[in-house]
């Protein structure tokens, strides 16, 4: 692996807050409806499934990325399918990237847009949060992994608004419990992709990481901890609403918020999506950074003009996602690619570094005694 400075690198325990504060984002907003159309409210069990598969695919990738000589993903696809192939889809995984920033700021402008502002100005405002991003990406990557923990930390707070809905709630709504199949629940499970997707930047940072092997047990914990937020926001959910009336909700969590009542303001839901803000922002900026990241490895450019670019694609590309029926197909689509990216390709592409690996110290060991 190369030898990267010290001064650019991360603690191992930050490994938690990058992995959680990139599966937190728009998704928590609005997931319920999605996984309760598939095993309506079984769904619940959907949730820690998923969960216990994503440890299982980052554990692939931790084992993937010690065996590499770089430590990333642009290593593993150059001894797995040589340097050309292999460039070539490690080209394919910034571009991804890239989609994953645009999906999720499209998303969440679309949420100020209904709640808040419905003559806001896309483009402006992408402007200004790409300019931000870029500013934080700027100071390399140690400055999105505290940005990263400020997300986890400053909103955490949100997690206590579950209390007012479960004054109504209705714990009966849950059961019985194990009343759809399993094919439903597999359903439930791949509808939970789009939340709990954005982990494969592990794929780009782990060489940035001390003693990345020690950092293991935390990417575990900040994935349980994501689990358990998901499994606390859609429990309280379905308690709340009937599935009739879950059906027509499509941002559950912000309609929860309308309930809460403080003495110091009369809209909850206006300080809630205020505040995630801080919560989208690490979602953007780790996802930019390791794409600008990935094409500075692959052709060896400089990381900043890259990052320009990128950020100017994807400005044009949210001014043209201008309809709930364009924001909808994009979001199915990413969620499908980033289903079996993670839950296929890594797992295939495990099994050819570990044969491939084990071929070429036959060959090592051949060549050494000739």
């Amino acid at each position: 692996m190369k030898k990267i400075e010290e001064r650019f690198l991360v603690s191992p325990f930050l490994v938690f807050f990058l992995i959680s504060s990139i599966q937190i984002g728009v998704g928590i907003l609005g997931f319920q409806r999605i996984i309760a159309k598939a095993a309506g409210y079984d769904s619940w069990i959907s949730i820690i499934i998923s969960g216990v598969l994503v440890i299982f695919i980052i554990s692939l990738m931790y084992r993937m990325l010690e065996k590499s000589d770089d430590g990333d993903i642009i290593s593993v696809h150059q001894i797995v399918f040589g340097k050309w192939i292999g460039n070539f889809l490690s080209v394919l995984f910034t571009i991804y990237l890239v989609l994953f920033s645009i999906i999720v700021l499209r998303t969440f402008i679309e949420v100020i847009q209904v709640w808040l502002f419905p003559e806001f100005n896309v483009t402006v405002f992408t402007i200004y949060f790409l300019i931000l991003s870029y500013y934080v990406i700027s100071g390399g990557f140690r400055t999105v992994t505290g940005i990263s923990l400020f997300s986890i930390v400053l909103p955490s707070y949100l997690i206590f608004t579950i209390i007012f809905p479960l004054e109504y709630g209705d714990f009966g709504n849950l059961l019985p419990i194990m009343d759809h199949s399993l094919l439903e629940l597999a359903n439930a499970t791949k509808g939970m992709t789009l939340s709990m997707m954005g982990f494969e930047v592990l794929l780009i940072f782990y060489p940035f990481v001390k003693n990345p092997k020690k950092s293991k047990k935390w990417a575990y914990l900040g994935v349980s901890y994501v689990t358990f937020i998901y499994l606390a926001y859609a429990l309280t959910a379905f308690m709340f609403f009937s599935e009739a009336q879950l059906e027509k909700q499509i941002w559950a969590t912000l309609s929860m918020w309308k309930i809460v009542e403080l003495p110091f303001v009369a809209r909850f839901e206006y300080i809630g999506i205020a505040s995630y803000i801080l919560i989208i922002l690490p979602n953007i900026c780790l996802a930019f950074w390791a794409s600008s990241r990935g094409i500075k490895r692959i052709f060896s450019i400089k990381q900043k003009p890259t990052l320009i670019v990128q950020m100017i694609v994807a400005l044009v590309v949210i001014s043209l996602l201008n309809s709930r029926q364009v924001i909808n197909i994009a979001n199915d689509i990413l969620a499908q690619v980033g289903f079996y990216f993670n839950f296929l390709y890594i797992p295939l592409l495990f099994v050819l570094l570990v044969i491939r690996t084990k071929m070429r110290g036959k060959n090592e060991k051949t060549s050494n005694h000739k």
